[in-house]
């Protein structure tokens, strides 16, 4: 009977509550790059009316979710609540955490884990054993996917049909001169991953980054989780990424495979 319901497509219109969904979308208006925001930029941002805007500003700054300084709104510190009750509620990321700690320690470089949401990674693990990127990266971070090593391991990995409408959504931008915005030539770099078991990024997120990531592969041979080392490309040559670094990441991807 749950099933039948579930499979209604009308039975799923009268349970989907739309002004939830703009609520998340106001919260989600809020990035690294975009902490401040005015009515004005919400609305356009989100796509919503302002009216509409300023309710679910004014109702996120009365629960203390938002601030508001007379023109700008921002996020408040409450609003970390949201991102705890995923990491409270799961126990991957406390099963993933002394894996990473223990991959930096044989290789001396930061490790993370991430899944991907929408178009991006989200990290949901990491140690760090130094600040290797321009901006500062933590568990809740966020990269598009198509230029990491993390997002290609996983991306790789999914069925063709969820790639392809993956590269009709997204712009391949150009984060450095050695991205590849080619849509052909992602679509083989994505079939190396999967035959070779691990994606390398040679600067492509950021000039002097390099990272190589492995997917956790499920027993339906599909994944959702991978790992990755990163490391400044002044210190350790591309051509040494994967002798140097790949041992640790599919011993940890392999003892992880039996335990998540």
């Amino acid at each position: 009977m749950q099933a039948q319901e579930t499979d209604n497509p009308e039975r799923e219109d009268r349970d989907f509550v739309a002004s939830l969904e703009k609520g998340l979308l106001v919260i989600e208006a809020f990035d690294a790059g975009r902490p401040r925001l005015t009515l004005s930029d919400v609305a356009k941002i989100t796509g919503i009316t302002r009216a509409a805007a300023r309710r679910y500003l004014r109702t996120l700054t009365r629960l203390h979710y938002a601030d508001f300084d007379g023109r700008y709104f921002s996020l408040s510190p409450r609003i970390l609540r949201l991102g705890y009750a995923y990491l409270s509620s799961t126990a991957i990321p406390t099963r993933l955490q002394p894996f990473l700690e223990r991959i930096s320690e044989e290789t001396g470089e930061s490790s993370s884990a991430a899944v991907l949401d929408g178009d991006d990674i989200v990290y949901i693990a990491r140690s760090a054993t130094r600040r290797i990127m321009s901006i500062g990266l933590g568990v809740g971070s966020r990269l598009p996917a198509y230029c990491t090593s993390l997002g290609r391991a996983i991306l790789a990995y999914q069925p063709p049909e969820t790639v392809e409408a993956y590269l009709r959504r997204v712009r391949l931008e150009a984060r450095t001169p050695r991205t590849v915005t080619d849509r052909n030539e992602f679509r083989s770099l994505l079939d190396a991953v999967r035959r070779q078991g691990y994606a390398i990024i040679n600067e492509e997120l950021e000039l002097g980054l390099r990272s190589i990531a492995v997917p956790l592969v499920q027993k339906n041979g599909q994944a959702s989780i991978a790992l990755n080392i990163s490391a400044q490309a002044a210190r350790v040559p591309a051509s040494e990424m994967e002798e140097r670094f790949l041992p640790a990441l599919r011993a940890a991807s392999e003892a992880l495979r039996y335990t998540l």
